[in-house]
């Protein structure tokens, strides 16, 4: 299976790519960070975030795309942008028919670390130790894409394989059919497209 994993973002929009099976040795592909200018209108940073993550389904062609759930905090601005940088990666995934899975912060964490309240530097550290990495992914947010990779080739089989029997059974995940949330609490190469 291979996963692309979005952190979402305005500023710096982290992607990811692993390939691997439950229970055997993953692998990271390409790690890097899509990054549009703070000064910038909206509509401009959007469309470079678009630009970016298509460049990332073309180049890899993955599977999945597994992007973090946005959550409440107390700067909305901050939040409304992470939303925004979420929607786009979720529609350059939606319109290529490639399935999408949500999983939060904490779900993310627990699956890499074996705590949900693990801090960045924990993950990143697992994120290095779990794919072999020589050196830790940088900046945060490519780490954390790499994470949410992971997390979802650990524990988003069992919801990739409810969705395709639902859909096998007449059902459907809306009106595009490909996304879904979680239902859950070889070459290393480092690129930047």
């Amino acid at each position: 299976m291979r996963v692309l994993g979005v952190d979402p973002g305005l500023t710096r929009c982290g992607v990811g790519v692993v390939e691997g099976l439950p229970g055997r040795q993953l692998a990271m592909l390409g790690v890097g960070v899509v990054r549009t200018p703070a000064e910038d209108e909206i509509g401009p940073r959007l469309l470079a975030i678009e630009q970016g993550l298509e460049s990332w389904l073309d180049r890899y062609s993955p599977e999945l795309v597994a992007v973090e759930r946005v959550f409440a905090q107390h700067n909305v601005r901050t939040v409304m942008g992470t939303a925004q940088a979420s929607a786009v990666a979720v529609l350059c995934a939606t319109r290529r028919g490639i399935p999408v899975t949500l999983h939060t912060p904490s779900e993310v964490k627990a699956a890499v670390t074996g705590s949900g309240r693990a801090d960045k530097a924990q993950v990143t550290a697992m994120v290095t130790r779990i794919l072999r990495l020589d050196a830790p992914p940088r900046p945060a947010d490519a780490a954390d894409a790499l994470a949410l990779a992971i997390c979802h080739i650990w524990r988003g089989g069992t919801t990739n394989r409810l969705t395709a029997a639902i859909k096998a059974h007449g059902g459907g995940a809306g009106a595009g059919g490909a996304w879904h949330g979680s239902t859950s609490n070889h070459r290393r190469e480092r690129t930047t497209p």
